[in-house]
């Protein structure tokens, strides 16, 4: 590090990882100097600042992630935006101040093999890889160590069906506490219009139609994620509900988040939580997250693991399960993946076998006598007249819903 002075200002000159950097300190005062040059040292290493004049390629990684987020905020919903910020905590950690352009495959790959040793998973790195990927292409670099960095084999597992024993005690468990409310709540809707948590979340007063009983997803992951879904007598119960709690608070406005924003506070007996009080109830902002307490819940409830989105998948496999075509599927639950179909359409064998299994026991024995026989061909067909009703994610049988797209 060299101190100098420009017109009574002092300088400073140094170089971090090969990288040389001269800065005003701003001050004539030498004692101050060193203090805010030891600043400046410290920050390039945390690649917070980059040298004058220097390319994308020759950024640190700090300083880059922040040009590339900025870049992407017009690109990408807010939520998308704040999950790619989420995935570049630990990019930053790992890389430091090193600049682009010297980002080895090596260090790629130390990288997923740190991360792996921390216990994630592989989607989870493949997914923060992404983000460096396209960092790195933006820097023309990322053709150079390509060959070399192969994707990480993700489970098959496209999510997780319920039983029926679980779904019952899942909602049943949901219910017993206040402070699980609205996890409950929004479960509800989940199992019965295959929402995501994040369509929940954004969901507004316009939106939910109580007259024509239909939910309107104006805006969702994708494209395909836009749909009309009519709302079975659950849903519509629950949507009654949180109507009448949001008028308990304020007048409901049509801006106004479905789920609204609680302060929750907690009364105390030695430590020991005896009561919760729900407060500071802001409509105009969407809640923040149910995910502490849909982790006690489902553990509750003897389902540790079980995650939220784990129930749109729950009532993509009933709708499967009733027979109903893969167009009326994603009219309903908006876009689902190639592979999500064809787990689907293995469902609808499965059931079909199961129920030419049921059909080949009953008919066992019924030979033997004339009548015997045609008594249970004609109960038989009975059985097996087509359904036509879409069977609903807790037990009911609502009407034929119509589809707007």
């Amino acid at each position: 590090m060299r101190l100098y002075k420009r017109n009574s200002v002092w300088w400073v000159d140094f170089s971090v990882n090969g990288q040389r950097y001269r800065q005003s300190l701003d001050t004539t005062d030498r004692r101050k100097a060193k203090g805010l040059a030891n600043k400046r040292i410290a920050d390039a290493e945390q690649g917070k600042i980059t040298p004058a004049g220097v390319t994308f390629s020759r950024l640190a990684f700090g300083e880059a992630a922040e040009r590339y987020l900025l870049g992407r905020k017009l690109e990408l919903a807010s939520s998308s935006h704040t999950k790619e910020r989420q995935l570049l905590v630990k990019l930053r950690e790992f890389f430091q101040a090193s600049s682009l352009n010297r980002i080895s495959a090596e260090q790629v790959l130390g990288y997923r093999d740190w991360r792996s040793s921390q216990g994630v998973g592989p989607a989870i790195i493949n997914m923060e890889i992404g983000v460096l990927r396209r960092i790195l292409k933006r820097a023309k670099r990322w053709h150079v160590i390509a060959d070399e960095i192969t994707p990480l084999k993700e489970p098959r597992s496209i999510g997780r069906a319920l039983t029926s024993d679980q779904k019952l005690k899942l909602l049943e468990t949901a219910a017993q506490k206040p402070e699980w409310e609205t996890a409950y709540w929004a479960a509800v809707l989940a199992l019965n219009t295959t929402m995501r948590g994040c369509e929940l979340k954004g969901l507004r007063w316009a939106d939910v139609d109580l007259f024509e009983r239909v939910v309107t997803i104006g805006k969702s992951k994708t494209a395909a994620g836009e749909r009309v879904i009519p709302l079975t007598p659950e849903a519509y119960g629950i949507f009654v509900q949180l109507r009448r709690r949001a008028e308990l608070f304020s007048t409901v406005d049509d801006s106004h988040f479905v789920f609204g924003r609680f302060r929750v506070t907690g009364g105390f007996d030695d430590n020991k939580l005896v009561e919760t009080h729900f407060g500071g109830y802001d409509p105009t902002q969407a809640v923040g997250s149910w995910k502490k307490a849909w982790r006690n819940l489902t553990k509750k409830a003897g389902l540790p693991g079980l995650r939220f989105h784990d129930l749109r998948h729950h009532a993509i496999t009933e709708l499967a399960e009733s027979g109903i075509s893969d167009q009326t599927i994603m009219a309903i639950a908006g876009h689902v993946s190639k592979r999500m179909l064809d787990r689907y359409s293995h469902i609808r064998l499965e059931s079909k076998r199961v129920a030419i299994e049921a059909l080949s026991r009953r008919i066992q024995g019924s030979y033997g006598t004339k009548d015997g026989t045609k008594a249970e061909e004609v109960r038989l067909y009975s059985d097996l007249t087509p359904r036509k009703e879409m069977v609903g994610a807790c037990g009911f049988e609502p009407q034929t819903p119509t589809v707007s797209r």
